[in-house]
């Protein structure tokens, strides 16, 4: 029969993935903000404990640069560069330190060839492209070939399987983090506890956007499945 509007009822699987969404974004910047105003006792910068915990590794070559935003830090595999916002660079906070040994956990899960990362890093321009054609397929799929909205479910998938792998990535890193800054004495105990907040505050997010992309995922299945057996 062809393809024709209704009453989407199911829009609401995504009102709890979006509920998720925005208490763990807001949690982690409350969380962030309360790490922020606590500075370690040693006086280390973000730039100072990303540096140092490179060196223990023997990451001498991975460098360290300054990138504008909040939050905005991440680990570029392409360029080797740990890039540091401009709240963790030469903030002394305990959140700043905890965001900053995460990201060269990242580094150092590149250097020593972590599964995961490696994956994740591998599939990210298919990703990219799957993302870009999902929806163009799922709708011309609609009106030409059933065939088509079976590929358009595939290359969704791609996203939900991306937002899978990101996280055994993340909470990965996290852990390093964690257990550097503990082994290494870069914070006290009670500095350590604040950083380790700040992350598991951070690895809620992605939880928040794989639990999306699956209920985002379901619900296109929903939706075209019913007009497939209308």
């Amino acid at each position: 029969m062809f393809p024709y509007f209704y009453f989407d009822w199911t829009w609401i699987l995504l009102i709890p993935a979006m509920i998720l969404s925005m208490w763990a974004q807001a949690n982690v910047n409350g969380t962030f903000k309360k790490y922020s105003k606590v500075g370690n006792r040693f006086g280390y910068t973000g730039a100072d404990v990303a540096r140092r915990i490179l060196d223990m590794n023997g990451l001498y070559s991975v460098k360290i640069e300054r990138v504008n935003g909040n939050l905005t830090d991440h680990f570029d595999p392409r360029t080797n560069v740990v890039r540091l916002s401009e709240t963790t660079y030469d903030s002394t906070s305990v959140g700043a330190i905890g965001v900053a040994a995460h990201e060269v956990g990242h580094a150092v899960q590149h250097a020593t060839g972590y599964t995961a990362i490696k994956i994740r890093n591998a599939i990210v321009p298919a990703v990219n492209i799957c993302n870009m054609l999902s929806m163009p397929i799922l709708i011309l799929g609609l009106f030409l070939s059933y065939t088509l909205v079976d590929l358009g479910i595939i290359l969704f998938s791609a996203t939900v399987l991306f937002q899978l792998i990101t996280l055994p990535v993340e909470f990965n890193a996290s852990s390093r983090a964690i257990k550097t800054l503990e082994g290494q004495n870069l914070l006290t105990a009670d500095e350590t506890a604040g950083a380790k907040k700040v992350l598991n505050a951070a690895a809620l997010t992605y939880v928040a956007a794989a639990f999306s992309a699956i209920m985002s995922l379901l619900r296109i299945i929903l939706i075209f499945g019913n007009r497939r057996r209308d």
